[in-house]
């Protein structure tokens, strides 16, 4: 009796409350109301041990989706979707084939850090106004909460949360589809990039590949190096090599170690320098900038100048198609300064954890300022196929790791050049199924015929270094004579 005494008592109780504060707000005024409402959440915020920080999705005048939101979103979908008793299901980021699970709206998950126990929930704000509004839904905006003991405010505002936005960042980054950009005048366009490269696959010498992947990972784990030394979080990479030595796949499995997107900047594109850094800020970070063949896209070798004169003077005013073609040539004003500043001036630092990477055939014919060390850092030169890139591809293609006729392969390899191109050319299977011998007979054709085609050529040029040589004497002699003969004539004269 005494029990149901007690809840009946408290039933009466909140019913009385609930009347007194019902005529309150019927009958008093609206300012009162708001004095009210205010100190008595000063009362019980007294006495409430627990704070609360909420996160909204979207933030700032722009109603931009917050990176924080996302960031807690990926890390709470990834760590919590075991305990939560009501889920959301979407398509994954990588493939349809499967689905990624997160917390439903006004679903509640606990999460430990440190031994501190903190709890996360989603809500939803409902909007009464029927306005036009830039949030995908006018009536509703998504929040999250974090609600955690007052004793540990300085734990979870100086190490949870940013433990919580990094990890979310880094999952995000780990499960995004990757991709693969290109500009059309100073915007970007994109696609899914899926280039299967790697450096498993790469044709190149062990050592040199090692070294490669080496330098790759120890930049990537060095941001907090970099910060201390004072410079941007980037590193420059100047690949070259004759065509068909693997510059573009090289690239690719850069990005395929990192899983970096990769934009791919046409200079020819770009109107002036202005349009350049506007490129540059819109790029990500964990991203890979290449020009390739940057000594084709546009004259930088501090020739322009000199070139440009010696067309004018060599175009006759009568022709109709040199003012068209002076305007083709002069349509892009990126010059050699603004794509240093591109490369390291003080836009540069403004995306962190970037691959700036330039191709070319002919280092020789860039300029020395472009591809100093502190710009293009490391140097890597894509050459001729040996015979470890040989047993690379023989291994890609083929499936092979010894044959008998790999000896024959690797003596013909140290004697002529061929790129890792034609190589893989001669390994491409011609039936189906594919004969692994008949195409390393094809290679072995392949490398005899160029080697007696190189063997010519030297012919050809001893040859016609032997001509040129008979031509210089026999003009030598024939000046000797000349003048042997003028002396004569001239005593001659003198006895007349």
């Amino acid at each position: 009796m005494k029990s149901g005494e007690m809840f009946a008592n408290l039933g009466s109780i909140i019913a009385s409350v609930m009347f007194i504060w019902a005529m309150i707000k019927q009958y008093c005024p609206y300012e009162l109301r708001e004095w009210v409402e205010k100190y008595c959440s000063k009362v019980f915020t007294f006495f409430y041990p627990y704070l609360q920080i909420t996160f909204n999705e979207f933030t700032g005048e722009r109603f931009m989706r917050s990176e924080a939101y996302s960031a807690i979103e990926t890390f709470l979908g990834y760590n919590s979707s075991m305990q939560a008793k009501r889920l959301k299901a979407s398509d994954s980021i990588k493939t349809n084939q499967t689905l990624t699970l997160s917390m439903d709206d006004f679903e509640e998950v606990a999460d430990e850090f440190q031994g501190v126990k903190l709890r996360w929930a989603s809500g939803k704000h409902y909007s009464k106004n029927q306005t036009i509004s830039f949030y995908p839904s006018s009536e509703e905006r998504r929040y999250y909460k974090l609600t955690f003991h007052k004793r540990h405010r300085d734990l979870v505002i100086g190490s949870y949360l940013p433990h919580v936005l990094k990890e979310g960042m880094a999952i995000k980054v780990k499960n995004r589809q990757r991709k693969l950009y290109t500009n059309s005048g100073s915007y970007w366009s994109c696609v899914v990039f899926q280039h299967p490269a790697t450096f498993e696959t790469v044709a190149m010498e062990p050592k040199k590949k090692k070294e490669i992947v080496d330098d790759l990972i120890t930049f990537s784990k060095s941001e907090e190096f970099y910060a201390r030394i004072g410079r941007a979080w980037k590193r420059g990479y100047l690949l070259y090599g004759h065509p068909g030595t693997g510059k573009s796949t090289m690239i690719a499995a850069m990005a395929n170690l990192l899983n970096y997107d990769i934009y791919d900047l046409e200079l020819t594109a770009v109107k002036d320098n202005t349009e350049l850094r506007k490129l540059l800020i819109e790029t990500s970070s964990k991203s890979v900038i290449v020009i390739e063949d940057i000594d084709c896209s546009l004259d930088l070798t501090g020739q322009r100048k000199k070139k440009v004169k010696e067309e004018e003077k060599d175009a006759t005013p009568k022709d109709p198609n040199h003012k068209q073609q002076k305007e083709e040539n002069t349509s892009s004003h990126v010059t050699l300064s603004g794509l240093l500043n591109f490369i390291d001036g003080l836009w540069s630092a403004c995306r962190g954890e970037r691959l700036i990477v330039f191709t070319t055939n002919f280092k020789e014919k860039l300029d020395p300022a472009l591809i100093r060390r502190g710009r293009m850092d490391k140097h890597i030169e894509l050459s001729y196929c040996n015979f470890e890139a040989f047993k690379v591809l023989a291994d890609n293609y083929l499936k092979l790791e010894s044959h008998q006729l790999f000896t024959k392969i690797s003596k013909l390899l140290g004697e002529v050049q061929m790129t890792p191109a034609d190589v893989a050319e001669h390994l491409m299977p011609k039936t189906f199924p594919g004969d692994p011998e008949t195409c390393l007979e094809s290679l072995i054709r392949g490398l005899e015929i160029k080697k007696q085609e190189e063997e010519e050529t030297v012919k050809h040029k001893d040859s016609s270094t032997e001509k040129e040589q008979e031509a210089r004497e026999d003009s030598s002699i024939k000046k000797e004579a000349e003048q042997d003969k003028e002396p004569a004539e001239s005593d001659q004269l003198g006895n007349k």
